[in-house]
């Protein structure tokens, strides 16, 4: 339902805007009693999916996008909508996701331990070792973006972005060795934020002359795996293993924890399916 006087009030030139019916009807809001609920009608209007034009006065100024969340906001929001080569409905709501991402991003590089661990104003970035977890993080998100940026797959480049950002602030990282490369791979999607994140990192050369990450699959290789362990088929719970270990010695892993123990409740089992890699299944 169209909603006359906010219709009115949302641009200057709409003020004094009269509309012309179906039925050939000319109705001006300024005319009592139409302007106090239009007489008793009740105006439906519908959707139109068009280009943005001054004519359709549907155009949506970006100086304004870039004064309310920055320049950076609107760059990855405009790539996050999908394919370059795709036309696309242009929405607000999604907008606020985009710019709390970069505010997500930001805090990654201030989350000082003397605040234990909290997200603070203070810029704190580490010089120790960082974890397997998130170097595996780091170039799984390497990998993935030089593949869209090949692919001109600029949307699912963002997306990643999100899930390395979530996860590192999971894993409460702050090591230079994951936060330096990722604010390389950010930068032309996120210039300006990138930019000041390169200077602080002490880099006195603009990030744009940064040699761009190297991906190392050895960090996506799994060192152990969590198997499924089942009982006549049905699955109790998970053990996290070796995948370097043999079918013999999984089987003895299995056999010896507790929970097995528990479920088995005294029985010898008839026979136990060992798949490496895989599954544990315990029958009898």
């Amino acid at each position: 339902k169209l909603d006359i006087k906010g219709f009115k009030n949302w641009r200057e030139e709409f003020k004094n805007a009269i509309f012309i019916l179906d039925n050939g009807e000319i109705y001006n809001p300024t005319t009592p009693p139409l302007l106090e609920g239009a007489g008793g009608r009740t105006f439906t209007v519908s959707r139109e999916v068009e280009k943005m034009s001054k004519s359709k006065y549907n155009v949506v100024n970006p100086d304004d996008i870039c004064e309310q969340y920055g320049a950076d906001t609107l760059r990855m929001y405009e790539m996050f909508l999908g394919p370059l080569e795709q036309a696309k409905p242009w929405n607000m709501a999604g907008i606020t996701g985009v710019h709390s991402f970069l505010k997500k991003f930001w805090k990654l590089y201030h989350n000082s331990p003397s605040l234990g661990g909290g997200q603070g104003e203070d810029f704190y970035v580490s010089d120790n070792p960082a974890s397997k977890d998130s170097l595996k993080t780091l170039h799984k998100t390497i990998k993935k973006v030089e593949e869209d940026i090949e692919n001109f797959s600029f949307n699912t480049s963002v997306s990643t972005f999100m899930i390395a950002v979530n996860e590192l602030t999971a894993q409460k990282c702050n090591a230079r060795e994951v936060l330096e490369p990722l604010v390389i791979l950010i930068s032309p999607y996120a210039p300006h934020i990138a930019e000041e994140l390169w200077k602080k990192l002490g880099h006195k050369e603009s990030i744009a002359t940064a040699a761009f990450p190297s991906f190392d699959p050895t960090f996506l290789v799994e060192s152990t795996k969590a198997y499924p362990i089942s009982f006549n088929g049905k699955m109790r719970f998970t053990l996290e293993l070796p995948m370097d270990l043999s079918k013999e010695a999984i089987e003895k892993e299995v056999m010896a924890n507790e929970k097995t123990i528990h479920y088995l409740e005294g029985r010898t089992p008839k026979k136990i399916i060992v798949v490496p890699g895989k599954i544990v299944n315990i029958v009898g």
